[in-house]
């Protein structure tokens, strides 16, 4: 049996001594009670080590957390709060606003491609180095976006701004991996959910009221700062999760070999695959819906601010019940088919009602069917991730930066595709969302194959 997440959190994070086998020396651990949102973290004692008080244990759980949720929150800020920016940084460089768009498509396409650079690096280096370096470089890169002189150069550290800042992305996923194992680390993967969820809701408020006092460069500014805190935050406080004894020493080759021996393997590609195209779904409302709640149904920007905000607590809210409610109690491939089949629902639902099929129906049903279909995305995504990453311990690292470049992909190819009848209709944003959901329905159920070999599934894939 693999040691508990809470028991190997303790360890990383308490500093107790171990043995050579990584068995605490004598150690005698007792479940202690949980702090609200915070994952269990286990009291150990051993002879001539103090015991360590729950109060500690809790801290030290609550610290990881808030550590880990910021280094997943950090991408959407620098996405997000950018954009009320736009119109300002077309005047101000005296670029077109189709090249001026290039500076979040840049973004994007480095928060996808550096995960597949940032991950195989923290399976042989470990976390702790690749993810302060990356740190480094994104407060480098932001900075010089604050006082970019040309559009053109602008793209150019997005591009690098993107490629840094995977690194929180991709390393987060692989300490949750380190520390925990099964129902925690789904417990833990919904906690996350509620703090980086609150980030793309947030973030264009935030940016909205620092253009209130300074310019567009301002935002960059802003986004420095928080790179440089939470820089020192991790240099301090997040110790490393992934012993000398569990690393890659391979180089390159060897990173290649282990992400191939990640895609051959069945059950991984499976849930890799129906995350991604949960996702999608996901992308595809955040592309269309400011277009179909303002120009279609005629909405303020106000009530389309509200409604986000509405979907966004919905799906953490649904996240929380999945962590602190499901997990434990009911499977998680149930939970997971579940959530699924909810998102397939709500999808067919949006495209009978933007099709016309019911007549001519008002913002108040679409609403409704795009709340339902967010707020399910909290039991597809943890549920996803954590199947995953449980196959994948000698390989946290690679398997998250396949999952995570996996989704912003796929993302990224199914966004355009909601415009391509223009902006005044919904079907295509509710057609993308029906392939994409049944897509995923499909894909989870016969590659993962859920009432097969439950044992099986979860088994840990060996060391390649």
């Amino acid at each position: 049996m693999p040691d508990s997440g809470a028991s190997r959190a303790q360890q990383e994070h308490e500093h107790i001594p171990t043995s050579s086998k990584g068995a605490a020396l004598s150690a005698q651990a007792t479940a202690t009670p949980t702090a609200a949102g915070v994952p269990a973290i286990a009291t150990i004692t051993a002879p001539g080590i103090p015991a360590t008080s729950t109060t500690t244990a809790r801290r030290a759980g609550l610290l990881v957390t808030l550590v880990l949720g910021g280094l997943t929150a950090l991408p959407p800020l620098s996405m997000d709060m950018y954009l009320p920016a736009l119109p300002e940084v077309t005047d101000a460089l005296h670029a077109p606003a189709a090249t001026v768009q290039l500076t979040l498509t840049a973004c994007l396409l480095g928060m996808a491609l550096g995960q597949l650079v940032v991950g195989p690096m923290s399976d042989r280096w470990g976390r702790r180095t690749p993810l302060l370096l990356g740190m480094v470089v994104y407060v480098i890169a932001t900075a010089i976006c604050a006082v970019a002189p040309t559009a053109e150069l602008l793209i150019g550290f997005r591009l690098l701004q993107g490629l840094a800042g995977a690194a929180g992305i991709v390393i987060s996923r692989a300490v949750v991996r380190d520390l925990y194992d099964g129902d925690e680390m789904a417990r833990f993967f919904s906690t996350l959910m509620l703090i980086s969820g609150v980030a793309p809701v947030i973030a264009p408020v935030i940016g909205g009221q620092v253009l209130q006092f300074t310019d567009w460069r301002g935002i960059f500014v802003v986004l420095t700062v928080v790179g440089i805190l939470l820089t020192l935050v991790v240099w301090k406080w997040l110790h490393e999760t992934l012993p000398p004894a569990q690393r890659h020493t391979g180089g390159v080759g060897d990173a290649l070999r282990t992400m191939r021996g990640l895609l051959a393997d069945r059950v991984f590609t499976g849930y890799m695959i129906a995350g991604s195209l949960a996702f999608a779904a996901l992308f595809a409302y955040v592309s269309a819906s400011p277009f179909v709640v303002q120009e279609i149904y005629g909405a303020s920007p106000q009530t389309f601010s509200l409604l986000f905000g509405v979907n966004s607590i919905g799906l953490i809210a649904v996240g929380q019940i999945n962590g602190k409610l499901l997990v434990g109690r009911v499977s998680l491939d149930k939970a997971l088919g579940f959530g699924l089949a909810v998102i397939s629902v709500a999808a067919v639902a949006l495209l009978l009602m933007t099709s016309g099929v019911f007549g001519e129906v008002g913002l108040l049903p679409v609403a409704a069917g795009l709340f339902v279909l967010m707020s399910a995305m909290g039991l597809a995504m943890p549920n996803t991730n954590t199947q995953a990453l449980m196959r994948t311990r000698h390989a946290a690292g690679s398997a998250s930066a396949l999952l995570g470049t996996s989704q912003f992909l796929i993302g990224a190819i199914a966004s355009p595709l909601v415009g391509i009848a223009g902006e005044k209709t919904a079907v295509p944003m509710a057609v993308v969302q029906v392939v994409c959901a049944l897509s995923a329905m499909v894909c989870f159920l016969l590659l993962c194959r859920p009432w097969q070999n439950t044992g099986a599934a979860r088994e840990p894939l060996g060391k390649g």
